[in-house]
């Protein structure tokens, strides 16, 4: 009989790829696609906030680079704590819980997902928002739950897959929605038909995360965010 009580630590190398990824996917060409669709529910400066919080972290990692999945996650979270607008301290935030769930090499599964729920409860706690407001809580609380219900002993690459379709999918909701919080919620229906920009981020993060895991490399299928 298996044991499903296992709690599967990720591969090698995840916190490593996972910021890669995330670096190589926004800075060239998903960034400026948010901004397009900032532009039409908000102020337009979303993308280009995403885009020099990573190049921020570029240069701290070009000076010294990590040496774990915990200094990984941390450059991440820098370069976001150092961006104006709102969206970047919360990113900022979620990303430093993320790099807390470890504290020795790369997290088990369970404390990923542990991770997660907190970084995704941060979010909710500063930026004042539930699901169904049209901001990146549409895509992360489904991630976040659709990882924690898949534990104990799931397979991390099947895992971090379906976490990452819940978040698109949860991003995808966006477009039907009014906004409660944020800059679109200042234009009301001007705003429904537009994907929420921080979701459309958040969900490519937790896609990043999944291709990390399953060494798929660094080219993520976006098309989803103009479907």
């Amino acid at each position: 009989m298996t044991d499903t009580s296992v709690d599967i630590t990720l591969a090698d190398g995840f916190g490593r790829r996972w910021a890669e990824t995330l670096l190589s996917v926004f800075l060239q060409g998903r960034a400026e696609d948010l901004g397009r669709l900032d532009r039409l529910a908000g102020d337009g400066d979303f993308g280009n906030n995403i885009a020099s919080a990573l190049r921020r972290a570029q240069q701290s990692i070009d000076a010294e680079e990590p040496q774990d999945y915990r200094g990984w996650m941390t450059a991440v979270s820098r370069g976001f704590l150092g961006t104006g607008g709102t969206s970047g301290p919360l990113f900022g935030m979620f990303f430093r819980d993320l790099a807390h769930c470890s504290d020795d090499g790369e997290p088990a599964l369970g404390e990923l997902s542990s991770g997660l729920t907190t970084a995704v409860a941060t979010v909710q706690r500063y930026g004042k928002a539930e699901v169904g407001h049209k901001t990146m809580i549409d895509a992360l609380v489904p991630a976040a739950r659709t990882l924690e219900s898949l534990l104990p002993g799931a397979d991390p690459v099947q895992a971090l897959d379906r976490t990452a379709r819940a978040a698109i999918e949860g991003a995808r909701s966006t477009a039907d929605l009014v906004a409660k919080r944020g800059r679109a919620s200042y234009v009301g229906e001007v705003a429904r038909g537009v994907l929420d920009p921080g979701a459309a981020a958040a969900a490519i993060v937790l896609q990043a995360a999944a291709a990390a895991q399953s060494t798929a490399g660094p080219d993520l299928d976006t098309s989803w965010i103009s479907a």
